[in-house]
């Protein structure tokens, strides 16, 4: 969505902190930023490291001076960042979104390259992106010589919260025109960490949206079925935090998967457009990443500094590229490596 105060007279020169990431993270982020010099690209960046970078260079994976770049521009764009299973340091992207109050994340998923077993999706997933399980409050609890006998893990969920979240969703679905909110819970078992969420929702929309859009909700394990079976059902789906991580994944893998999959990271202070895939360090270096995920990130982050134009013609030469051009990577059934496939795009934006 983007920002009210700059959606009417886009600046010419925005700052921006670009965080390449990790593994295949700085050959998505060069395609991507030729892409945006070939729109003409209205950031001015500002390079910063974090995630494995940080930890080999600074031994931190979120260094100072990348949460500084972020204060002061309020803005960013981030390849993907590696995060160790288990062991080792949080992620950092909870740290991101906790440290800026990124309490929107905004995964859309749309069918670019049609004739697939599921076409003409267009969905968006609202997740809250600061509560629920997702908080960081675990521990273990010893038990005779097994240190880690019990694994125990507190959700939070608040009204503040909540209303937060779900207003933004409502807003958001009523200006990009869209027709129906389903909020998607677990009240039937988890009666008050998902069921304060759900009731929320239904006052709020009594309140506040109820001849605005139309509304539903559902059970969250119903939901992944449905989703399965018929996904043109849905318009926008509105979640608790643990739920949207597992279907704003579900979602793109109707349209391709995480390679087609952009997501943004939006509070009231700043915000920061991410490709949703991993670090996939198996193919880092050898030149044949998907950068299209990273790409329709940009176009997300150009609409939220209101240059709608640039955004609608990124979106479009993606479009062309794959479907009339039939350039595409390895892992959308083509031949082509990365460079290969920024070199059409570019002159699709160039050339028309």
């Amino acid at each position: 969505m983007p920002n009210p105060s700059t959606a009417s007279t886009p600046a010419r020169e925005i700052p921006a902190t670009l965080i390449p990431g990790d593994g295949i993270g700085p050959e998505i982020v060069d395609a991507t930023l030729a892409a945006l010099d070939a729109l003409g690209d209205p950031f001015v960046w500002d390079r910063q490291i974090a995630g494995l970078g940080g930890v080999q260079t600074c031994n931190d994976p979120l260094p100072p001076d990348t949460l500084d770049s972020i204060r002061r521009t309020r803005l960013a764009l981030k390849g993907p960042l590696e995060t160790p299973s288990g062991g080792g340091y949080r992620s950092s992207n909870v740290r991101l979104r906790e440290e800026f109050q990124l309490y929107a994340n905004l995964r859309p998923a749309r069918t670019i390259i049609p004739g697939g077993r599921f076409d003409k999706i267009d969905l968006v997933v609202v997740r809250e992106n600061l509560e629920g399980l997702y908080i960081g409050h675990e521990h273990y609890v010893k038990i005779e010589d097994d240190p880690h006998a019990v694994a125990m893990a507190t959700g939070i969920n608040t009204r503040a919260g909540c209303t937060r979240i779900l207003e933004y969703a409502f807003e958001h679905a009523i200006a990009t025109g869209r027709k129906k909110v389903t909020i998607v819970h677990k009240a039937n078992i988890m009666k008050a960490l998902t069921g304060i969420f759900k009731e929320t929702a239904e006052r709020l929309y009594e309140q506040k949206y109820k001849d605005r859009i139309a509304f539903e909700t559902v059970i969250v394990d119903a939901c992944a079925m449905k989703l399965v079976l018929n996904p043109w059902q849905f318009d926008v789906l509105v979640t608790t935090n643990l739920f949207g991580d597992i279907l704003s994944d579900l979602v793109a893998g109707l349209v391709g998967g995480l390679g087609m999959a952009p997501g943004a990271n939006i509070g009231r202070d700043a915000a920061i457009f991410e490709a949703v895939h991993g670090s996939a360090p198996d193919i880092a270096g050898q030149g044949i990443a998907n950068p299209i995920a990273l790409m329709l990130a940009a176009a997300m982050m150009l609409e939220h500094v209101g240059h709608l134009d640039k955004a609608a013609r990124l979106r479009s030469a993606i479009d062309a590229t794959l479907n009339i051009d039939r350039v595409r990577t390895g892992d959308l059934g083509g031949q082509a490596n990365t460079k290969q496939f920024t070199a059409a795009l570019v002159s699709r934006i160039l050339n028309g």
